[in-house]
Formats: C-alpha cells, structure tokens, sequence
C-alpha cells in the first residue's frame, strides 16, 4: 500500500525523507518505509519551495518526556483515544502561534487542518488571546440564567449575522450538543418525530446524533438515534448521476454532463430519491431534514446546486423544519459566503454551529427563528456551561477577527487558487479521481482508476476511508537547518509516519 503527498507550484508542500518521485510531482513511500522502485522513478527535484519565515519563538519544551506522554496514553486514557491517534510515531505537539505549530523537539509545522477544522483564526492569535485574558481576569463562570454583559452581547453579534427570522441563539459546548438541541426543538415544534439526513453524514457522537450520522466508522452496536432515517446523497461524482456543471465549485467532476444549459437531469434523479425515501421510509408528517450545505467528515460532498432548494420544498410540505449543520462550513469557510446554506440561495429554519466558532475554545451554538424558539418553552432546559463568559468573549472576539483580518476573502482566494491547482494533478494522474469544494473546505478522492472510480489508496469501502478533506490529520514541518525542503508527516496504512 502506498502513501502519497503531492508537491504543489505554490508555497505549500514538498517531502522530507527518504523518497522518491514520479514523473511530475507525487511522491511515494511503501508502508514499511523502503524506497519504491519503479521503473518511472525519477531523481527527487531539487526545486522545492520554502517555507515562509516565522519570527515567533516558542518556548523550550522541558515538561514530560515522550515516553512518559505515550505511558500515561496507555494506561489511563481512554482506548479509544489511542484508536483515534493510531501512529506509530506521533507528533508530541507542544505550542502554536498562528498558521504554525511546533512539537516537543522544536520542529516547525504548517498547519493544513485548523485543529480538525476548527481554529479558524490562527493558533492563539494574539486579539483572541487579548480577549480571553481579559474575560479570565473579570468572570469565568456563571451560568445564563442570570444577566451578564458577554452573553448578551454576543448572542447579538451572532444573531446579526443572519438573515431574518433567524435570530434566536441557543450556547452548548460543542456541535453534537447542538445538533442533540435541534432535534428536541423540531419535534416539539412540528409535533412530528421523524428526522431525514444523508448518507455518509457526519452530525455527532451523542446517542441521540449518532442517528443522524450515516457513516459506519462511527456507527456502535447498540440503538442510537431512534427515529433517523438516511436518504441517497446526491453526490455528482460517485453517485449514480452527476455531471461537469451540476456544482457550484471552481472544478467540477470530470464526467461527461449532457444536460441542456440551466437544466441539471442529476438533481432530478436525487430528489427523485428523497421523495422515494419520503413515500416510503417516513411517515407523512416528519418533523425535520438535517443537512451540512457540503458533507464534511463524509468527504467535502457537494451536491447539485439546486438539491437543497428543491429538498426543503418538500420537506416543508410534509410538516418538517430544515435545519443546516454549518459546524464545518460555517464562518467564512466556504468563501463565497458566510454561511455554508447562503450558497444554495435557502433560508433553513435553524442552524447549528460549533468547531470554528470560538476558535478552538469549546462552544456550540443553535439559531432558529422566535416562533420555534416560543415551542421550546413546554418544558425547562438549562445547560450549566452554555453561554460561559470566557466563551462567550472569545466567540465574539473571533467574530471581529474574521472581519478584521479578511479571512473570509482569503478562503475565497487561496481556496480557489488550490483547488484549480490541485485539479490539474487530478487531470495528470490516475489515483486522483476527484477534487472539489469551495473556499478552504476542499476534497482530494484517491481510486484506483477513473473509470470504476473504487477505492482508493485505503481500499476502504465506507465514504469515510475513501474521501479526504485537505489535507487529512497532515501537518508540514520544515527540514533540519540548512535543508530548503519542507514536507509532511503522514501516517502510512501501517500507521506510521514519514
């Protein structure tokens, strides 16, 4: 099984180790780390960028040895954690400042994964940080049932960012709290239980949201989620109908479309399955559809333009509310807009949030509209944390940031610039079967040729194994002084890195 990091003409990647290069750009390793020996191999170029220069100086490291660190993983953290960090070699991260960060041995990383999608501003960016403090120093806890200005301000900060009737915010401490909130709400509001969401869907981890989340890797044994029901995603490129003009990307699949011009036959086919699903599935009146504006965990999916229009049509008629899940495409991310759901020109009834909106501190949030928050007053809930004040400053503080810095702009620029890069590397090679997305929420799929489009380089057959948001649990580290490359460390299918 072979493992492969992509060396782009940008100020992105190259390799460090032992390596070698095909024709192009791609680089190999085998998973027991020897040099592979094909006949296409190439000398490794000698041109690879720098990376940029960084005047932070972190602090030494003189806390827990590694091995100390890997003893106390073993025995008394939870397994699951080391199922989750499945290397071999893992990095020993020990600081951040920005886009970088630095391990235990000094070695300096590129941060293409935002802290799993979530710091959306820079690793302890210093008016984030200012902000934090200045909250520690004055409050750091009390509960929102009582009166305290950083609640309220940031309720309506948030609040403003949103079109009308969406101005009701609800704090949780994380996405799958907020999710777990918006299925209470929608089946007290409708009166209805049923809840459609897509396949390969990723909503949370809570016994309640793991319903909504099709994707078997996080799928336990046991009941979850009673009252979920998964219909077809309308994924253009793996899916059964799809074409070269169905998304709104800057690179569209490489399958032939033969749709007349504003007419998209592959919408048809997928809400002709949604109505299946609503014929025979579900009962008449449900009570909501959940949907990421793009998949995420399931692989930055993108669907028809006009799916999401024509899906909450339908689901309205039948009593239910739509719901956005914007944990990953949320806050600028996509570029275009603010909002993941603005680019599929709806207005769902609610939206929840979490990951990059409070910049790695832990906070989620639901906004719906009043007359849904009105049906919510039945019974009493009450989320200790919820609203915490430091929470709360720093949530805001990021809100400022994004404006302040152009962050939303640059995931326009810069995503677009790597997505049109990355989709001639999918034109040269056969393993790169598709890139799409929108701004810096982007996906590279690895098969085994074009035609079939199977499985690739995993050889899974779930759509977690076989996509890849960019650039998966990878970071970029510089090479030893005096070196000009910079390269990744990626864990191979052995688990080790490189």
């Amino acid at each position: 099984m072979f493992k492969i990091v992509s060396r782009f003409s940008g100020p992105s990647v190259g390799h460090i180790g032992e390596s070698c290069s095909l024709i192009g750009s791609a680089k190999f390793h085998v998973a027991n780390g020897a040099l592979c020996q094909k006949s296409a191999v190439k000398s490794p170029a000698t041109d690879l960028p720098e990376m940029p220069p960084c005047d932070f100086k972190p602090v030494e490291y003189k806390d827990l040895s590694k091995e100390r660190m890997m003893e106390i993983r073993r025995q008394n953290c939870h397994p699951m954690t080391m199922k989750v960090t499945y290397y071999k070699k893992p990095v020993f991260i020990h600081q951040g400042h920005m886009q970088w960060l630095w391990d235990v041995d000094g070695k300096r990383y590129l941060d293409l994964f935002a802290g799993v999608a979530t710091v959306s501003v820079g690793h302890c960016h210093p008016k984030v940080t200012a902000a934090a403090e200045k909250q520690l120093r004055r409050l750091w806890h009390t509960t929102n049932i009582y009166v305290y200005p950083t609640l309220h301000e940031y309720c309506e900060k948030l609040a403003s960012f949103f079109p009308d009737p969406l101005k009701v915010v609800y704090l949780t401490n994380s996405g799958s709290e907020a999710n777990d909130l918006a299925m209470l709400m929608a089946r007290l509001h409708t009166g209805n239980y049923d809840i459609i969401t897509f396949r390969g869907s990723y909503h949370g981890g809570s016994p309640q949201t793991m319903g909504l989340t099709s994707n078997a890797a996080y799928k336990y044994p046991v009941a979850n989620g009673l009252g979920c029901t998964n219909t077809m995603c309308p994924d253009v490129f793996r899916g059964p109908w799809g074409g070269s003009h169905c998304r709104d990307s800057p690179v569209q699949t490489i399958r032939e479309c033969g749709c007349a011009q504003g007419h998209c036959m592959a919408n048809e086919h997928y809400i002709g399955q949604l109505k299946e699903t609503l014929v025979t599935s579900v009962p008449s009146r449900i009570a909501a559809f959940f949907g990421e504006p793009i998949q995420g965990v399931g692989g930055a999916v993108q669907y028809p333009k006009n799916y999401l229009k024509e899906a909450y049509r339908l689901v309205r008629e039948r009593g239910g509310i739509c719901i956005a899940d914007e944990v990953q495409t949320g806050f600028g991310r996509t570029g275009s807009h603010y909002w993941g759901f603005q680019g599929h020109d709806v207005i769902p009834d609610m939206v929840t949030m979490a990951k990059g909106i409070a910049n790695g501190f832990p906070m989620g949030a639901v906004v719906t509209t009043p007359e849904i928050a009105a049906s919510f007053g039945k019974g009493v809930h009450f989320n200790t944390f919820g609203g915490n004040p430091v929470a709360c400053a720093i949530a805001s503080s990021v809100l400022d940031t994004i404006k302040e810095d152009g962050a939303q702009q640059i995931s326009h620029d810069v995503g677009t610039y790597l997505l049109t890069e990355l989709a001639k590397f999918r034109d040269k090679y056969e393993i790169i079967g598709d890139v799409r997305g929108k701004g810096l929420q982007i996906g590279v799929e690895m098969v085994k040729d074009k035609v079939s489009c199977s499985a690739g380089l995993t050889g899974g057959d779930t759509r977690l194994t076989r996509h890849a948001q960019f650039v998966p649990k990878t970071l970029i580290k510089t090479r030893k002084q005096g070196e000009n490359s910079v390269g990744t460390d990626s864990s191979d299918n052995n688990g080790e890195n490189k």
